[in-house]
């Protein structure tokens, strides 16, 4: 029973088995790339790929390489099977590959070995956090990867062997200069490259294509990704960042993050949460500019930082507030693949 489509006498094809393994590693590896915007879905992941891909080659194979790596060694340490075939092992190691390549050079063997290494790093970083901030029921976001990236900046140019760029990042803060005037252009640049930044690329075209991922997935998640992108950049606008900034994404990735982590995935999506997403969605605007400042020793590069603390911040004190509600499971999310989504641990 259950073979009756193989010959007489035929074995078992021994082949089934080792392909059906592959083919969920290729699954979850995809998924890992998604998990980046807390989509636990296949085909996002895939056109999150052609995404780099478009941006550069280079920046395709390390997200790829990445994530594979991350995910085989949660694999290796026996990470809940769950989390692995939802992504979960995946996405920081993705942005950690991405991030080295940009901040050190794709094309040097030093950086292509850092990002594989930092990939499996990453992965037990990731389980310290879980474990610190499982203690609140708080999900690690992209916490790991913000710690081995804000590390990275600071230690790298201290090494020859691994930083080609001069001199080093080190930079005294000054005040906001240039227009601030936004041009029709600036606009609809900054709302398309707001989606591509979260990954480091500036193109508009790029972000273009993650938004067409995101909406496949989930069009709740799409939404909120839009709104997300707004609320940066009329708050940016309005405390007067410069339109350079502004187009090109910097000020309103993070943004997107929060509102999509705060109204939908983390809290559940109504009007309350709408409104108090907005509002952390602000803050992690204007909280760029104090992170760039902080971080301006080792190049000012603030990567995700201002979602992960607005986000923790803002989860932290949502128990207080009767109006907004926790997902009371971790039901599956509007998602085409099939792949479970543990609400209360994704990204």
């Amino acid at each position: 029973m259950g073979q009756r489509d193989t010959k007489e006498g035929a074995a078992p094809q021994p082949e089934a088995a080792p392909l059906g393994k592959l083919w969920n590693f290729v699954l979850a590896v995809l998924r890992g790339q998604a998990q980046v915007d807390f989509l636990p879905h296949a085909l996002t992941g895939a056109i999150f790929a052609v995404a780099l891909f478009a941006s550069g080659w280079q920046y395709g194979v390390y997200g790829l390489l990445g994530t594979a790596v991350g995910t085989a060694t949660a694999r290796l340490l026996g990470v809940a099977r769950d989390r692995i075939t939802a992504g979960l092992e995946g996405f920081n190691a993705c942005l950690v590959a991405v991030g080295f390549a940009v901040f050190l050079g794709a094309g040097h063997l030093s950086t292509a070995l850092l990002a594989l290494a930092g990939s499996a790093v990453v992965t037990v970083v990731t389980g310290a956090a879980s474990r610190v901030l499982s203690t609140w029921d708080l999900p690690t976001f992209t916490l790991p990867y913000c710690l081995m990236a804000s590390s990275m900046t600071i230690a790298a140019p201290g090494f020859e062997r691994i930083w080609h760029n001069g001199e080093g990042l080190a930079a005294l803060t000054h005040p906001a200069g240039g227009p601030t005037t936004l041009s029709w252009t600036d606009l609809w640049h900054a709302f398309f490259a707001d989606f591509a930044q979260i990954f480091f690329m500036p193109q508009w075209y790029v972000g273009l294509i993650f938004l067409v991922g995101i909406f496949v997935a989930s069009r709740r998640a799409g939404v909120m990704a839009c709104i997300g992108s707004v609320v940066g950049i009329f708050t940016a606008w309005a405390l007067g960042a410069p339109a350079a900034d502004v187009a090109e994404g910097t000020m309103g990735y993070n943004a997107v993050l929060v509102t999509m982590a705060l109204c939908g995935v983390f809290l559940v999506a109504d009007a309350w949460s709408l409104g108090y997403a907005v509002v952390a969605a602000a803050t992690a605007t204007c909280l760029s500019s104090a992170m760039a400042a902080l971080f301006a020793p080792s190049g000012g590069h603030t990567f995700t930082w201002p979602f992960v603390l607005v986000s923790l911040v803002f989860l932290v004190a949502a128990p207080v507030f009767p109006r907004l509600r926790r997902p009371d499971a971790a039901a599956p999310a509007d998602t085409a693949d099939g792949a479970p989504t543990p609400v209360a641990a994704a990204a």
